[in-house]
């Protein structure tokens, strides 16, 4: 968690000289062909040892067997794997204010802050087939904390009282039983919207306003982002 960078064209500058572990090749496809190449594998064990290659293929077995289930299911499975991991402050972690990792990252590296808790399950989500208009990576004001921070909400259709992902609550809760959390504004691949109720908000223009979004894409592997 940290405090919030946002104007109306980007959030915040770009970001240099950032770990790019994701470089390599990845097949990577829906459910049960979902792959991880061999030199991405290899890569995270040389920099974060045999158990990293380990987390990573826990993930690759999840997608694979998982694709099968319904939509709350899913959302249960990759709550509760991504939940285990623990809380690293960007400062800590990457030496950096701010760095929006990738899942593999995420995973090779044993944890990380809020923005990549969400970013992890929204990308695992996306893989397990569920569908991207469904999904919001959404900033809000965490009131106990007086705190930035980041969830994942998930709407069963157009309209619906959105359901939350979240690194604080293990339990996935309809936000309107999530009143420590105060919307400020969403995005996903495809829009970017004020939230100032607790839906999905108004669409105020592409989310390739967010320059950490961007920055993000363009290190994920191809099938993924």
């Amino acid at each position: 968690m940290k405090r919030l960078f946002f104007t109306w064209k980007f959030l915040g500058p770009g970001l240099v000289g950032a770990l790019c572990l994701l470089i390599f090749s990845l097949t990577a496809v829906t459910g049960e062909k979902f792959t991880l190449d061999e030199a991405v594998l290899r890569k995270a064990e040389q920099q974060y040892g045999p158990k990293a290659r380990a987390r990573l293929l826990e993930w690759q077995t999840l997608i694979r067997e998982n694709s099968a289930l319904s939509d709350m299911d899913k959302l249960t499975v990759v709550n509760r794997f991504f939940n285990r991991y623990d809380f690293v402050s960007d400062a800590v972690h990457w030496n950096m204010e701010d760095y929006w990792a990738t899942p593999v990252e995420f995973l090779a590296s044993d944890g990380g802050d809020c923005e990549d808790f969400s970013l992890a399950k929204y990308f695992t989500l996306k893989a397990l087939g569920v569908q991207e208009n469904k999904l919001n990576l959404t900033y809000v004001k965490a009131l106990s904390l007086n705190q930035a921070h980041m969830v994942l909400t998930y709407f069963e259709k157009p309209g619906a009282e959105p359901l939350v992902l979240d690194n604080l609550v293990g339990d996935i809760k309809p936000a309107g039983k999530r009143t420590d959390l105060l919307p400020v504004y969403s995005f996903n691949g495809s829009g970017l919207w004020i939230a100032k109720q607790r839906g999905r908000g108004q669409l105020v223009g592409k989310s390739d306003r967010l320059s950490r979004w961007q920055d993000l894409l363009g290190r994920m592997p191809q099938g993924l982002n």
